[in-house]
């Protein structure tokens, strides 16, 4: 249950209720909801994530997401992209594989990736020029760049959604 008020279409300001219909089409989530108590955050959040990892291949983009949401344990996250992952083709193999740390069944770009968030995630301190030297060798600095901000928002998010309680929109896919 969600630890604070949701704003609902119903009640939700001019400012909100034009949000809700433009950019999200009349489906607010939860999520959304949430922040909706502040209008202006809101419209910059939803643009700034609209921005983050478009320069990296989609399947890449929700595996990096995927990972970062399982390695912090935030289930609100998870599952909206486990959700979204099947739009690019991600199985419930990939997704175990995932959550275990298994990378073999991807090739060496998304290993690079995917190996380079969780030191980023985990040990960000910790990251140093072989570190770099791997990632440079399949991405450009853009993308780099790009894998950096995906993997904060992925944090942002995570620290938002499961400590305020929000609930999933749709039922849970069991893993």
């Amino acid at each position: 249950m969600a630890r604070i008020s949701l704003i609902a279409p119903e009640s939700a300001s001019p400012e909100v209720r034009a949000i809700y219909d433009t950019t999200l089409r009349g489906k607010p989530g939860n999520v959304q909801k949430a922040l909706a108590h502040r209008p202006e955050m809101l419209k910059n959040f939803l643009n700034f994530y609209a921005s983050v990892g478009r320069s990296l291949d989609r399947k890449l983009y929700e595996l990096i997401y995927l990972r970062v949401s399982f390695n912090n344990g935030c289930r609100y996250c998870a599952q909206h992209h486990v959700a979204s992952s099947r739009r690019v083709g991600l199985t419930s193999e990939d997704w175990a594989a995932l959550k275990a740390g298994g990378y073999s069944r991807y090739g060496e770009k998304e290993r690079a990736a995917l190996t380079y968030v969780d030191k980023l995630t985990r040990t960000p301190q910790e990251i140093a020029e072989p570190d770099f030297d791997e990632l440079k060798q399949y991405f450009t600095d853009a993308e780099i760049v790009d894998i950096h901000m995906l993997a904060g928002l992925a944090n942002l998010t995570n620290r938002l959604t499961d400590p305020l309680g929000l609930e999933l929109e749709f039922p849970e896919e069991k893993m």
